[in-house]
């Protein structure tokens, strides 16, 4: 039985109250595009000829021939459609993603490794209930703070960076404006923290979770992506500078996705180890990833029970699948019910905002006679 049916958007907090489990939202889920259909998207040249290109459309289940002839939006209905068969996962965060700013604040194509707008994740998020909006905004644009209220005008639940990519230094005390904008909203960060290794480059100092400590001193809401899992900077391990910060600001939160994959065997469960931040891990993906070999159980299976394994590799939905894998790794329940309790009021009102709509379209429909 799923945890919550999102018939409605708004039911996403709608019904926590009378549930004794709180809903399932994953908190970190990607989409593509290469400009079909008039979306916007594109892809540097680059990755475009990288092998990684080809895995990352196999891991969505389409083809470019796909895209090409019924535009980039279907990815984002191929994920809803994921969700609805989905027994455990009831929505999902689907980020847009901003590209390098230039000298003056505008778009560096050249630098820009994908681009993904705001206006089409958000066009296309209106028609899927279980579909989310992660806005990304790079704060050297020099129209950053109006792009950012245009998102949460349009129902943005976060703001996702990936600094190594977008070259986006969290520390620099430029965008403390941002900052202070984002804590207004009420809007939190999530930010990539560690190595990256996903695209043809990567500026990985720009990774380093010491370099939160600035939007964390202005009061943002932070989420660490994958909990600064590997990597190294200042002569230690990223994920010792992020637990660090995590005893020094309760406004610090991390992400669970990418953790089980192979390249990061471990790291959950000593993540879970400190009990005290069960609390403040949210559960995410990292989807397309699931749907890939790098994040296979059979990794686990020296720490899973056999007929556990045998039920976990015989799930074809990659949500449940992520899910079973993770409960039994030994992530408690609280921490699946996270994202749901942190964004509920960014739900609650948007769920607001959209029935103020349909009141005043109402309104207008009685007054024009028809």
């Amino acid at each position: 039985m799923k945890t919550l049916l999102l018939t409605e958007r708004e039911n996403v907090t709608g019904e926590l109250e009378s549930m004794t489990d709180t809903p399932i939202i994953d908190v970190h889920c990607h989409t593509a595009g290469i400009g079909a259909g008039g979306s916007g998207c594109f892809v540097s040249p680059a990755l475009l000829r990288s092998w990684k290109y080809r895995i990352y459309l196999r891991a969505f289940g389409i083809t470019e021939t796909e895209l090409l002839q019924e535009g980039d939006g279907l990815i984002l209905h191929r994920i809803s459609l994921g969700l609805e068969g989905s027994s455990r996962v009831g929505a999902a965060v689907v980020f847009a993603m901003d590209g390098v700013a230039g000298e003056r604040g505008e778009l560096d194509r050249e630098q820009t490794e994908f681009y993904i707008p705001n206006e089409f994740i958000a066009a296309e998020i209106r028609r899927y209930p279980n579909l989310l909006f992660g806005a990304s905004i790079n704060p050297l644009r020099g129209d950053a703070l109006e792009r950012l209220d245009r998102a949460h005008a349009d129902g943005a639940v976060l703001v996702k960076w990936l600094p190594s990519i977008q070259h986006i230094d969290p520390a620099d005390r430029r965008i403390i404006p941002f900052y202070q904008r984002l804590r207004e909203l009420g809007l939190p960060l999530l930010t990539h923290t560690g190595e990256e290794s996903s695209f043809t480059r990567s500026r990985d100092e720009l990774g380093d979770p010491e370099r939160l400590r600035l939007p964390l001193q202005e009061g943002v809401t932070v989420i660490a992506a994958h909990a600064a899992s590997n990597g190294r900077n200042g002569g230690e391990p990223n994920h010792q500078r992020f637990l660090r910060l995590c005893a020094q600001f309760p406004n610090l939160y991390a992400d669970i996705s990418a953790l089980t994959q192979v390249n990061r065997l471990g790291h959950l469960s000593r993540l879970l180890k400190y009990g005290e931040l069960h609390s403040r891990l949210l559960y995410g993906t990292d989807m397309p990833l699931p749907s890939t070999g790098i994040t296979s159980p059979w990794f686990h299976a020296y720490r899973v029970p056999p007929r556990t394994l045998v039920r976990i590799l015989a799930e074809k939905n990659p949500w449940d699948r992520d899910v079973l894998l993770k409960e039994a790794l030994g992530v408690p329940a609280e921490v699946f019910g996270n994202t749901a309790r942190l964004l509920r009021p960014l739900l609650q009102g948007e769920a607001q905002t959209q029935q103020n709509e349909t009141r005043i379209e109402s309104e207008k429909t009685d007054q024009s006679g028809f």
